[in-house]
C-alpha cells in the first residue's frame, strides 16, 4: 500500500473522510492527526476505494487506525487483512463501539485486546456543562458564584471568540500558563507535546474549522479554549487553559466554552487524562455520562 504524509496542504481535500466517520474517540479527528504531529509522530494515508485508510508511527512502531468508513465495512476478519497489508504492528486506537458492533468475541478470535485506560475520553451532555443544575453541581457554581462577585463587575471580565488577531496574544498566554504547570519539565512529554499541538492549532485555526473562546480580566488573557467537531452531534474540547490561582476562573469558563463554542452538540468529548491523577479526578467531577474505552488490537502470537 502507498502511503503519503497527512500534512496541512491536504486538510480540506481529507476532512470529508472525517466528517462522516462514526468513532468517539478524540484522535479520529484530522486537526488531531495534523496538530500533534512531532519527531516522534508521524501520519499517514491512503485511499481505498471510498474509504481513507490511516496509519501512524508512534517513534519504532506502526499502528492502523480503524478505517474512516461505516462502522459494518471493516469486520475483524477484514481488519486483519487490511492490517497485514499495510505491515502495521497493531491496530490502535479503536473504541469500545467498534468491539460492540463486531462483538468482542469475534473480535477476540482475530486479536489479541488490550485496554488503554489513559486513552480513554471522557463525554458529558453539553447541556450538563452549559447549566450545571441539581446537587451533583453544586461545588462548581459556588466557585462560579465566587468568580462573578470578585471579578464580573466593572467590565473586568471580557469573554470573546478567538481570531486572528488574537493568535499572538494567545500563544504568549499559553506560554506563561505553561511556564507554571512546568510543561517542559522533566517527564512532562506529554504536556509538552500538548503545548506544541495547541500552538499548531491556534496558528491554523480557520483551517482546522476549530471555534476557540478566550476570557479576559482588566484587558489581560486569563484562559482559551478551542472545540471542533468529531462526529454529528458530539464535539471536543481540544484544549482549555486558565489560570488556576484565580478562584472560580476554571469552573467559569468551562460553562462559557459548553454554552459558546458547542451549540447543537448533545455531547462534548474532554479527550483523556493523559494518566494523571490530578486531572482525572478534575475530569470525574464534571459527572461524564460515559468514558469511551480504548483498546489496542494485536495480532494473536505477536508481540505488540
Amino acid at each position: 500500500m502507498n502511503f503519503t504524509p497527512i500534512t496541512l496542504s491536504e486538510f480540506q481535500s481529507l476532512i470529508p473522510f472525517f466528517n462522516r466517520q462514526p468513532y468517539e474517540l478524540c484522535p479520529y479527528l484530522l486537526s488531531s492527526m495534523i496538530a500533534w504531529q512531532n519527531d516522534s509522530y508521524e501520519v499517514f494515508n491512503t485511499i481505498l476505494g471510498e474509504d481513507l485508510i490511516v496509519v501512524a508511527r508512534v517513534k519504532d512502531k506502526r499502528c492502523l487506525f480503524l478505517p474512516l468508513a461505516p462502522i459494518d465495512r471493516f469486520p475483524p476478519a477484514k481488519l486483519l487483512d487490511l492490517m497485514l497489508e499495510a505491515e502495521v504492528d497493531m491496530v490502535f486506537p479503536v473504541p469500545d463501539q467498534y468491539l460492540t458492533y463486531h462483538g468482542r468475541q469475534q473480535t477476540a478470535d482475530f486479536f489479541h485486546i488490550e485496554e488503554k485506560p489513559d486513552h480513554s475520553d471522557y463525554v458529558y451532555r453539553a447541556q450538563d456543562l452549559a447549566q450545571l443544575k441539581g446537587n451533583i453541581f453544586s461545588k462548581k457554581r459556588n466557585l462560579i458564584n465566587q468568580f462573578e462577585r470578585e471579578y464580573l463587575g466593572d467590565g473586568r471580565v471580557e469573554v470573546t471568540s478567538i481570531t486572528p488577531a488574537d493568535t499572538a496574544e494567545c500563544l504568549d498566554f499559553l506560554e506563561e500558563w505553561c511556564l507554571s504547570n512546568d510543561c517542559d519539565g522533566k517527564d512532562r512529554d506529554d504536556l509538552a507535546c500538548e503545548k506544541e499541538a495547541a500552538k499548531f492549532t491556534l496558528k491554523h485555526q480557520e483551517v482546522f474549522e476549530t471555534k476557540g473562546l478566550l476570557l479576559r480580566i482588566d484587558g489581560e488573557i486569563c484562559a482559551f479554549g478551542m472545540g471542533t467537531r468529531l462526529t454529528k452531534d458530539m464535539g471536543v474540547l481540544n484544549f482549555e487553559k486558565a489560570f488556576a490561582d484565580i478562584k472560580g476562573l476554571y469552573q467559569y469558563f468551562d460553562r462559557e466554552c459548553a454554552r459558546r463554542l458547542f451549540p447543537g452538540f448533545q455531547y462534548i468529548n474532554k479527550e483523556n487524562d493523559m494518566g494523571e491523577p490530578g486531572l482525572r479526578k478534575a475530569k470525574k467531577s464534571y459527572h461524564p455520562v460515559r468514558i469511551v474505552k480504548a483498546y489496542q488490537l494485536s495480532i494473536r502470537g505477536n508481540p505488540a
